[in-house]
């Protein structure tokens, strides 16, 4: 059986880890299996992708667009997949996917009816966001979680091994409440519990091809939509006759950008930061909010003397004012390691541009 599924979500609850963690899980247990990196850069390798070759993962991308306006590309690259094997096939989608189900499953079942097996539409959460969207306070991004869940056929809690039994059944609770039509499991992507539930999940059931009224949510999602921005750096890092600790390096970026973010008043959902020395070793730090500490998701074993570093970011906040915070900020602590740069790639765009 070939299915292909998309995976929505918001930034940081753990799309590319659980791809990653899926795509592996069931090549394992069930049969080959591969994931897409859809990425709205016009670079190739960007981080996504590239960390999930690193560890080992079955990953191509899709770059230059959202796959929602892309559907023959799409086509022919889940017909390359299933040629080379593959029985399931996951993409992501660049920003926050709301509209997802319409572009991309609408889009591929009329322009190839009969082609494709379409999986549930999936919707990656975490506790932090159902907590926000439980008080119902905090940014106004919650109306794009609300978005996002409500489109979901399937909706995968990831992080659960963050939170208490207690803690979990009552926010699987609610969400059923809140979302009935959709099933709910958790799962952690880094213990890899829940996992074979959600290959089950994917692999047995299939999309619903539901589209919810969001009729009452356009005006407040617009309006987040609306403030959000992304940026891309591509850039090579090198000390001349010392080296340094690459970990660190990550951290002290990350919360420099976080430092300016938060001067401003703004809000930066999701920063990654990928960085490889030539031996293959590699770091990854992640900045899940302003009011969160950085996470070193992946650490340097050894200490570094230079880097390719790759940085992803998506902020409620000017695409001028992000792209300055980043690069200032990559600029400033490049300085204080005494490091030489040289910058392939820098691009910032509303989302809405």
């Amino acid at each position: 059986m070939r299915k292909f599924a998309i995976f929505s979500g918001f930034l940081g609850a753990g799309k590319t880890t659980t791809q990653m963690a899926l795509t592996k899980y069931h090549t394992d247990h069930h049969g080959k299996a591969a994931m897409i990196s859809n990425d709205l850069g016009h670079s190739v390798d960007l981080a996504d992708c590239r960390l999930a070759k690193l560890c080992g993962c079955n990953a191509s991308e899709i770059t230059d667009n959202c796959i929602c306006f892309v559907n023959e590309q799409l086509a022919d690259r889940l017909r390359s997949l299933y040629d080379d094997g593959c029985e399931l096939v996951i993409s992501d989608i660049p920003g926050f996917g709301v509209g997802a189900l319409e572009h991309v499953y609408y889009g591929l079942t009329e322009k190839y009816p009969g082609e494709f097996l379409l999986a549930p539409f999936t919707a990656i959460t975490e506790p932090c966001i159902v907590e926000t969207l439980i008080n119902g306070k905090g940014s106004d991004l919650r109306y794009i979680y609300d978005a996002q869940l409500a489109e979901a056929d399937l909706i995968v809690m990831n992080k659960c091994d963050l939170i208490n039994d207690e803690q979990r059944k009552a926010y699987e609770e609610w969400l059923r409440k809140r979302y009935p039509l959709a099933q709910v499991i958790s799962i952690s992507a880094v213990t890899g519990e829940g996992l074979e539930k959600l290959s089950q999940a994917l692999t047995e059931g299939s999309a619903s091809m539901r589209i919810p009224d969001l009729s009452h949510l356009k005006d407040d999602l617009s309006s987040a939509m609306d403030r959000m921005s992304e940026f891309y750096m591509q850039y090579h890092a090198s000390v001349c006759c010392n080296d340094f600790d690459g970990n660190e390096y990550l951290r002290e970026m990350a919360e420099a950008v976080c430092k300016d973010i938060m001067a401003l008043g703004e809000e930066i959902p999701h920063l990654k930061l990928l960085t490889w020395a030539p031996e293959g070793d590699y770091g990854k730090a992640d900045l899940l909010g302003t009011g969160r500490p950085v996470e070193m998701t992946h650490r340097f074993e050894h200490r570094c003397t230079d880097l390719a570093v790759i940085i992803n970011g998506t902020a409620a906040c000017p695409a001028d004012k992000l792209e300055k915070i980043v690069t200032d900020s990559v600029k400033r602590v490049s300085d204080e390691y005494q490091l030489e740069l040289m910058i392939f790639k820098t691009e910032c765009m509303g989302m809405c541009d």
